[in-house]
């Protein structure tokens, strides 16, 4: 992703969105499960920021007192 592009130009490459060309009949999702499916993502991305940043922080108070 590129930090400066505009922000319609964001969603390009393995980060844009994937268009399925099949009528709306055949497909196999509801818009609640499509929903369910993009919370869930978010949630696992924020699990994975959380967790970087409470070992980030754990690393940073041992070095802390590693030098006193």
């Amino acid at each position: 992703m590129d930090p400066y592009a505009k922000p319609k130009e964001r969603k390009v490459g393995a980060h844009r969105p994937k268009t399925r060309h099949l009528p709306h009949a055949t497909e196999p999702r509801t818009r609640r499960e499509r929903e369910a499916e993009k919370e869930a993502v978010a949630a696992e991305r924020r699990a994975i920021k959380k967790a970087a940043r409470r070992h980030l922080k754990q690393r940073l108070l041992e070095e802390l007192e590693e030098n006193e």
